[in-house]
């Protein structure tokens, strides 16, 4: 059943947002009671913990694939584990979820950007149709159907930083395009593994400045769901998704971050749905469909086929 969902990219793709959208409700819930750093190292740390078990065979049969593109796998780390979460979950102490939500929304625009700067790939009509499609409909969920709102929102230090966590985020997914032939297991363990070990010090600057942190109830279900779904299962469905179908079609499925996020708002706190509710995701749905459909074939047979042996 797993290996069949590894080879479902758009499946995945849709989870993945899913995970994501609950790690920046979560983080903005926690904020303030658990520092950013110190989220980030122990939600690594306890993620590299789970996977070790089943990765550990992959990652050493990987291991002198890693010691000749350790560069990039190091780059990898630091872009996509170390820098970019502990940006957003600093971000998250100075903005509300909805700019970062907002933010987050030119994730695909920085991703074909970067695409086209390190791979040369360019955006085809339909890709950038869709694209702006799909943030006509991220736009109407935020500003809830009104263009006043998004006229009115104030950006502080929390969004800037926000902007610059996605800039990084930008160039780790459009480098996984050159990823090596590693298992998906082996990648991950050693890209959860680096970017915790490169985390470290920041972790223990902070908890040097810091306050005794308290591991109530609320801090250890926080730290136990950014370590499993947003980490490892969202990460191993992210890279695999690129893999098979490219980042420029994976990137305007960070278009339904917004759309889960709202859902979330709804189911768990209780908040009202609108008409513009169906609106966005109407927006954001056709966004995706059509961005995907006119995307250049950029899957690779080969990647596939070594994926399902690993």
């Amino acid at each position: 059943m797993f290996r069949r969902l590894l080879d479902a990219p758009y499946l995945l793709l849709t989870l993945v947002p899913l995970f994501w959208a609950g790690n920046i409700v979560l983080g903005r819930h926690i904020a303030g009671h658990v520092p950013p750093a110190t989220l980030a190292w122990l939600r690594w740390v306890l993620a590299v913990a789970i996977l070790l078990p089943f990765a550990w065979r992959a990652m050493r049969a990987d291991w002198p694939l890693l010691r000749r593109h350790w560069k990039l796998v190091g780059v990898l780390a630091l872009t996509g584990i170390t820098l970019f979460n502990t940006m957003q979950y600093h971000a998250l102490e100075f903005t509300p979820a909805l700019n970062v939500l907002l933010i987050q929304s030119i994730g695909p625009l920085l991703i074909a950007f970067w695409s086209f700067v390190l791979n040369g790939e360019r955006l085809s009509r339909g890709q950038a149709g869709g694209i702006c499609l799909s943030l006509l409909g991220v736009l109407t969920i935020i500003c809830r159907g009104d263009p006043a709102v998004l006229v009115n929102i104030e950006f502080n230090q929390g969004d800037l930083w926000m902007i610059a966590a996605m800039i990084v985020y930008g160039i780790y997914s459009s480098l996984l395009a050159r990823r090596p032939a590693f298992s998906q297991l082996g990648f991950l363990g050693f890209c959860l593994g680096l970017g915790a070990l490169l985390l470290t010090p920041l972790f223990v600057a902070e908890r040097l400045v810091s306050p005794p942190m308290v591991f109530d109830t609320q801090a250890l279900l926080s730290i136990a769901y950014v370590a499993v779904f947003p980490s490892v299962l969202a990460y191993l469905f992210f890279n695999r998704g690129v893999q098979l179908v490219g980042p420029n079609r994976a990137a305007p499925f960070f278009h339904l971050m917004p759309v889960f996020g709202s859902a979330l708002a709804i189911v768990f706190l209780g908040e009202r749905p609108h008409l513009y509710h169906a609106a966005g995701y109407a927006l954001v749905l056709a966004g995706v469909v059509i961005a995907t459909l006119w995307a250049p074939k950029t899957g690779r047979p080969a990647d596939v086929s070594q994926a399902r042996s690993s």
